[in-house]
């Protein structure tokens, strides 16, 4: 949902990420299935789907603060996903950048998107509640700009590979976590510390807001609820958390630009298996690479590292086992469950 406080109110939200429009003056793509809802009081207007967003999330978080209650609020704009349409209060800003046009509309909605984080965080500023919010910024998939082959080093340059990939230009995304507003007095605060300028290279993943979010808040979850990640909290104050996994598993078993595949990471290594291999593996099951010497994942090493390979797909499997993990169906209505290379001789 674009915009979800409380788990009490949906502005603008549905289960498709596509809006019909980006424009007010065509209601946002009122009528067709990709319509945005809750948004009428735009219809008719000049005003961006990111701007109508941002002027909701202002007016329920001031609600929110005037009744003095805490709130959750998920802002995730349609932006910057397709149809790329370019935002016309930026549009003059690319117009000699050589670049081509679904190139610029891409870059207006960018800036859209982070003129709208600037308005919320002077927004709380304003409303007197800064110190008190913590402010978590980042994408749900790799890049999806329009530009180059999906498997290429195009849209996420210098990573390979787009949104829906099994390369890391469609796994790695940008996250962000401050405090609106930095305190080092603030109770909260002194909670979930967050080091200034700190980059982490641990990995993570968003299944770890969760806990995250509810230990900062002191609360718990609600009962029986499965809680898949684990607390950020070292992380965010720039330390290393020893007991905390170096790996990540991604389980993808349907089709999109790369149909099929599951991918394990540990440390500075990556293996991809491909459920039906195809030209996109080079006609194999298996992918290797080692992200510390290759990052841009150029080399394929399951051929000349047998042992590394059989080593990180037992781990995979493993993982996918604990996780209770579905797999695609065959042609003779199995499961395609992950098949171990032959070990070598």
């Amino acid at each position: 949902d674009p915009l979800n406080l409380g788990f009490d109110v949906n502005v603008g939200g549905r289960a498709i990420g596509h809006p019909g429009s980006y424009f007010g003056r065509e209601a946002y793509g009122k009528g067709g299935t990709h319509a945005v809802p809750h948004l009428e009081r735009y219809h008719g207007t000049e005003t961006f789907l990111t701007a109508a967003l941002t002027n909701e999330a202002e007016r329920h978080v001031a609600d929110a603060v005037a009744q003095r209650r805490p709130f959750f609020l998920n802002m995730a704009h349609y932006a910057v996903h397709a149809p790329f349409q370019s935002d016309p209060r930026y549009a003059a800003h690319y117009a000699a950048s050589g670049k081509p046009a679904p190139a610029q509309a891409f870059a207006t909605l960018i800036e859209g998107m982070d003129a709208s984080l600037g308005r919320l965080l002077d927004h709380l500023d304003r409303l007197g509640v800064a110190g008190n919010t913590l402010v978590f910024f980042l994408g749900d998939n790799g890049s999806d700009a329009p530009l180059g082959h999906q498997h290429a080093v195009a849209s996420a340059a210098p990573l390979r590979g787009r949104k829906g990939s099994h390369y890391e230009g469609g796994m790695r995304v940008p996250f962000i976590a401050a405090w609106a507003r930095p305190d080092p007095a603030n109770p909260h605060q002194r909670r979930l510390p967050i080091a200034a300028g700190a980059v982490q290279g641990h990995l993570a993943s968003v299944c770890d807001l969760f806990p995250t979010i509810l230990a900062a808040a002191g609360v718990a979850a609600p009962g029986g609820h499965a809680i898949d990640g684990a607390r950020l909290d070292v992380l965010l104050a720039g330390g290393h958390d020893a007991a905390r996994p170096d790996e990540f598993l991604m389980h993808f078993p349907h089709e999109h630009r790369t149909n099929y595949f599951t991918t394990f990471r540990r440390g500075d290594w990556k293996v991809i298996y491909h459920y039906i291999p195809s030209d996109v593996s080079g006609g194999s099951h298996y992918q290797l690479f080692n992200l510390a010497r290759d990052p841009f994942e150029s080399t394929d090493l399951s051929a000349s590292d047998p042992a590394r390979l059989g080593e990180m797909m037992a781990a995979m499997k493993g993982a996918l086992e604990r996780h209770g993990a579905l797999y695609p169906v065959g042609t003779d209505g199995r499961p395609l469950t992950p098949v171990l290379p032959r070990a070598p001789r």
